[in-house]
């Protein structure tokens, strides 16, 4: 833990951006070759991985620029962060739903009309993903570098999960 205090925290979690964006590439070619071919076990083994993904690193990924990030930086504009929240919220409602075709679609393999929807699902929660990194790398980011001195930068790295 002593080591995260020195890291540089918007670098972490823009590197962490590029990791989701490979699981969302994957997410989304599996999906949609799982409605166009039907069930494999391998694009569902991709489909759960990605899955995983979402439901561990990227809710550790938010709770970080909920807890550490946007509290130090509300310090000095509040504006974005409302956005980036209300996006986190509307991100865990849409990632319920992918659960929910996941599952469906894993008791129900045959089932074209699971597939159909899994895919369906998948490209709005890959849309919404997308939309939202580019928000924060391209909108929140700057505004934190431009606002947050080293010191609170180093704040931030300390509250980071």
């Amino acid at each position: 833990m002593a080591g995260r205090r020195n890291i540089d925290p918007i670098a972490r979690f823009m590197q962490e951006h590029n990791e989701a964006l490979v699981q969302l590439s994957s997410l989304n070619k599996a999906t949609t070759a799982i409605a166009e071919a039907g069930f494999t076990q391998d694009a569902y083994g991709k489909v759960l991985r990605a899955v995983e993904f979402i439901e561990v690193e990227v809710s550790v990924h938010n709770r970080s620029e909920e807890e550490a990030l946007f509290p130090v930086l509300e310090r000095y504009v509040e504006g974005p962060t409302a956005l980036m929240r209300e996006d986190h919220r509307v991100l865990k409602k849409e990632f319920r739903r992918l659960r929910r075709a996941v599952d469906r679609l894993g008791t129900h393999r045959a089932d074209r009309a699971a597939a159909t929807d899994l895919a369906s699902v998948s490209r709005v929660i890959v849309q919404i993903f997308v939309n939202h990194i580019h928000k924060e790398n391209h909108i929140l980011f700057p505004l934190v570098q431009k606002f947050l001195t080293k010191d609170a930068l180093r704040e931030v790295a300390r509250r980071m999960v």
